[in-house]
């Protein structure tokens, strides 16, 4: 008793004289310690004396002294864990480099041993991996004893803690930080199909990461406020999760390089056929492509690896380059786009710039005919699609390198996408290995995906099952309002591309009831549209033909024009054939005034079908013809009824060419009304008269 009261005046001693006299206050504690060598406040005073005077060699050694000789006291491991706290924060502030630098003077195997000590103290799963991925950082001849079972707590932790997502803290730590040490440790034996297990998990990350939406982070903060809740214990650690996922996620560079990376380790070491490190995308493309010709059965034993490497190879240069071009056409589905970007959506349609062309009445006859043949065909190619298919033809994509700039690129994109489709589903085994990673990944629920996939099938001309993919796309829209910030914009853009499917089909009411809807929802644009000229794709016109297709931005000042487009190729069909049709004809000539003077040859083709009719009759021509132009007309070669006229007792008739005459001034009056407006307003109250026109 009388020896602890001694040393708590030797101590007490040497704290009264810090300040003013340090050295004297040493004194005082190399004097105690010589008489007390097992009393720890003594040695315990010594560091704290040394650590505040930031003099790393001497508070070193102290603190080795106290992990040798007292390493069952408390004051020991919270000093421990401040410093190993340090060790695993990238702030670089005076304090913290000061404590790197203090445990840097400890022997090698002390430092060992004391991060393997300080992971036992943790009960936090994630602190305690940090604590270990810190040893195996510093000392990788550990990776071979803790590597793989560090991995495997992850995994397992991820699997117990009911992740939702791919995207969280486990997973997190275990593909950016643990596989990289273990993969890339050669002493480090791990059997082929855990390898293909690893990557796998690697690649559903990084994947799930790039195209994680931005409402995202609101939902995990949203899981979290419930966890607590539920189940207050779980607080901490759910808090961890967040601001892992929140804060430390923006630390990941170049995501898509680093999964190629670990990608390339497993092909060494799975002894892929493998002559060129890193390759490109289209490399990578052309390489599994010759891999296909020269091995036609991959579940046969010897060639089950190749199956994997064509799959995985194919797979990540197909999501890349899908998610690359959703990315371009729609950057606001993404979390990790520009915040300034303000790019509209662009849209994927057929290309309509030859609707003022001849009429190709025979083709209209024939796929309407065939339409009727191939009603209920939608598990398998109708014979619409094989008819409108652009299959094994390129076809053209126009774009406005206004609206997007790096057109050239993006467009290479779908084209590496579409090819790493089409080789993944060239061969049974590999699309059925193909099926059962995006089964487990749930693919069918990114929305982002879905895109890509309409607008490839679109391209492929198999427009039947395009308007399938649209539904399942309308009904995962549904599913996820809460990350579409612009559902109408969305349902427009559906609908839009619906409508041109029917089209394509020859289903032309079809059409014009989808357009309608999209009609109704639109505003137009009160200023004069501009006519930007579109990029002209170098192709003879033989080749040409309707197979074009554009990226069309998603507003309404691009998306009207298009949709009475489409309204004027239904009705033009049905307006030049040998029946006749006044009312088809009269919304032809009103729609002939969107892109005027391209439609005067089609004008002129309905004055003369008009002419030789000898009458015509369309209550609607003065209400909704308001273009004027250098058009002269004699629309009354033989006295015709072209509009009401009056009669006179002895039944002749009297006043018409007058009639006329005054009508036309009164149109020609109205031509600085806004041309959108009143083919806006002609689309509104005459949907019903339009309808039954295609019945």
């Amino acid at each position: 008793m009388a020896a602890q009261v001694d040393c708590e005046f030797l101590v007490k001693k040497a704290r009264d004289l810090v300040v003013e006299d340090p050295w004297a206050a040493k004194a005082w504690l190399i004097t105690a310690r010589t008489l007390y060598p097992t009393d720890f406040g003594i040695q315990y005073e010594m560091y704290m004396i040394e650590r505040n005077a930031e003099r790393t060699a001497s508070a070193g050694r102290l603190l080795y002294d106290m992990f040798v000789n007292f390493p069952d006291q408390p004051m020991v491991w919270r000093e421990i864990s401040i410093i190993t706290a340090a060790l695993r924060n990238d702030v670089q502030d005076k304090q913290t480099q000061f404590l790197r630098g203090l445990f840097e003077t400890l022997p090698g195997r002390t430092q060992c041993e004391m991060l393997l000590k300080a992971t036992e103290q943790c009960f936090n799963t994630l602190e305690r991996a940090e604590m270990l991925l810190l040893l195996l950082r510093r000392f990788p001849d550990s990776v071979v004893q803790h590597g793989v079972s560090l991995g495997e707590t992850l995994l397992e932790a991820e699997n117990l803690d009911d992740q939702d997502s791919p995207v969280n803290c486990f997973r997190k730590l275990f593909v950016c930080d643990v596989l990289p040490l273990i993969i890339n440790n050669p002493d480090v034996r791990l059997p082929a199909n855990l390898l293909y297990q690893y990557l796998h998990k690697a690649a559903e990350f990084y994947i799930g990461y790039v195209t994680r939406s931005p409402s995202s982070e609101n939902q995990q903060q949203g899981s979290q406020d419930t966890a607590d809740i539920k189940s207050p214990t779980k607080r901490s650690t759910q808090k961890y999760i967040i601001e892992g996922l929140t804060e430390k996620s923006s630390l990941i560079m170049d995501p898509w390089d680093r999964l190629f990376e670990i990608m390339s380790i497993v092909a060494m070491r799975c002894d892929w056929q493998m002559d060129k490190a890193n390759r490109n995308c289209g490399e990578i493309l052309h390489r599994m492509k010759d891999l296909c010709r020269y091995i036609n059965n991959f579940d046969d034993e010897g060639h089950r690896k190749y199956k994997h490497q064509v799959v995985y190879s194919t797979l990540l240069v197909f999501f890349k380059n899908a998610f690359q071009y959703v990315g371009s056409i729609q950057p606001s589905l993404f979390q990790a786009s520009s915040p300034s970007s303000n790019q509209v959506p662009l849209i994927l349609l057929d290309d309509l710039s030859n609707i003022y062309g001849d009429v190709d009445i025979d083709r209209g006859k024939h796929i309407h005919k065939r339409r009727k043949l191939g009603e209920g065909r939608e598990k398998t190619l109708s014979s619409d699609d094989e008819e409108c298919s652009g299959k094994g033809r390129s076809r053209h994509i126009i774009v406005n390198k206004i609206e997007l700039p790096n057109s050239i690129d993006v467009l290479e994109k779908f084209k590496l996408a579409r090819e790493s489709w089409e080789l993944l589903h060239s061969q049974e085994a590999l699309e059925k290995e193909f099926t059962r990673i995006c089964m487990s990944w749930k693919t069918e629920t990114w929305l982002w995906l879905r895109i890509f996939i309409t607008d490839m099938i679109v391209y492929q001309g198999q427009y039947r099952k395009a308007i399938n993919s649209l539904h399942q796309l309308g009904a995962l829209q549904g599913a996820q309002q809460h990350v579409m910030n612009q559902g109408t914009l969305e349902q427009q853009r559906a609908l839009i591309q619906m409508a041109a499917c029917h089209f394509a089909l020859g289903e032309y009411r079809m059409t014009c009831d989808k357009v309608l809807d999209v009609m109704c929802s639109v505003i137009p644009c009160t200023q004069d549209v501009v006519k930007v000229q579109e990029e002209i794709p170098k192709v003879k016109p033989r080749f040409r033909k309707a197979l074009d297709l554009k990226l069309l931005p998603c507003t309404s000042k691009a998306m009207m024009p298009y949709c009475l487009q489409l309204m004027l190729a239904c009705f033009k069909l049905r307006a030049f054939t040998d029946i006749r049709d006044d009312l088809a004809l009269g919304h032809v000539i009103v729609l002939l005034q969107l892109d005027w003077p391209r439609g005067e040859n089609l004008f002129l083709k309905a004055v003369n079908k008009i002419c030789q009719q000898g009458s015509f009759q369309y209550e609607n021509f003065f209400n909704y013809v308001t273009k004027g132009g250098k058009i002269h007309l004699e629309l009354l070669p033989n006295q015709g009824l072209l509009i009401k006229h009056h009669t006179v007792t002895r039944g002749i008739t009297k006043g018409v060419k007058e009639d006329f005459r005054l009508a036309m001034e009164r149109q020609v009056s109205r031509c600085g009304e806004n041309l959108m407006v009143v083919l806006h307003r002609f689309c509104i109250n005459e949907k019903i008269i339009l309808l039954q026109t295609l019945m």
